[in-house]
């Protein structure tokens, strides 16, 4: 769909397609200060942007946007790609693109990250693409905990507090019928509906007992207390207090 709109005023539908041997042509070019060059494969790639941007245009941001930030990660692929290393472009740009995205995304979430942790998200992320840049792959946890001397721990927590939120509506699987969405695939323990009928009819039963019935459950099974403690409390002997609680459970489970 997005292959056959018009996209900050450029038609997606007539974007050329460079061949592997096009690109690395121009890439060497460029590398030796070909203006023309740079221009001809940041336009003969900019399907690659657009392939890139459609994993993430579920998510309510304006595409132009999503594809300008997206030129914005192509262009630094072409700029600090290594031509001496035989990996196809493709394989270096989608992930420089991918993070320049997620950088744009992440700056402009709802979801507040403390600045410590945004800190140290953000040296990860620098560690990754001087590394994608030397290494033409991305370095594991170890690595870019080496280099940043930090345990191995705050940079997977630095990770996770930057992940994008999923929407409970994005589509997770589709057979050519209804999607299957990531709110059919999360189960709710606690809130069913089963629960909540409980929830209700316990609390129907408790209006029931008597005032002191109702405190002495509140003491024994909400704070914990003994049948000891709760005999000093109220004033009554600790043989009343078992009585009464026997009988408030067993007009409980009556009610109920």
């Amino acid at each position: 769909m997005i292959g056959k709109v018009e996209i900050c005023g450029v038609n997606t539908s007539k974007l050329k397609v460079l061949k592997n041997e096009e690109t690395m042509a121009l890439l060497k070019q460029a590398k030796a200060g070909d203006a023309e060059a740079r221009e001809a494969l940041i336009s003969g790639n900019l399907r690659l942007v657009l392939s890139v941007i459609q994993k993430f245009s579920g998510r309510g941001e304006n595409v132009d946007d999503l594809f300008q930030v997206g030129c914005i990660g192509l262009i630094k692929a072409i700029d600090n790609f290594n031509t001496d290393l035989d990996v196809r472009f493709s394989t270096y740009g989608v992930p420089m693109i991918v993070g320049e995205i997620r950088r744009y995304l992440r700056d402009n979430s709802a979801v507040r990250v403390s600045r410590s942790m945004r800190d140290t998200a953000y040296k990860v992320l620098q560690v990754k693409e001087t590394f994608l840049s030397q290494h033409q792959r991305e370095p594991s946890i170890e690595e870019i905990a080496k280099a940043l001397d930090v345990r191995r721990e705050e940079i997977i927590f630095a990770l996770d507090a930057i992940v994008d939120p999923v929407s409970l509506y994005e589509p997770v699987y589709s057979d050519g019928g209804d999607a299957i969405c990531v709110m059919d695939q999360v189960r709710d323990s606690k809130n069913t509906d089963e629960n909540w009928l409980e929830h209700i009819a316990l609390k129907e039963a408790m209006a029931q007992l008597s005032d002191r019935e109702r405190h002495i459950l509140n003491l024994r099974f909400f704070e914990g207390r003994t049948q000891m403690e709760v005999s000093t409390e109220v004033g009554i002997s600790q043989a009343q207090v078992s009585r009464l609680e026997k009988n408030a459970i067993k007009q409980l489970r009556k009610n109920m």
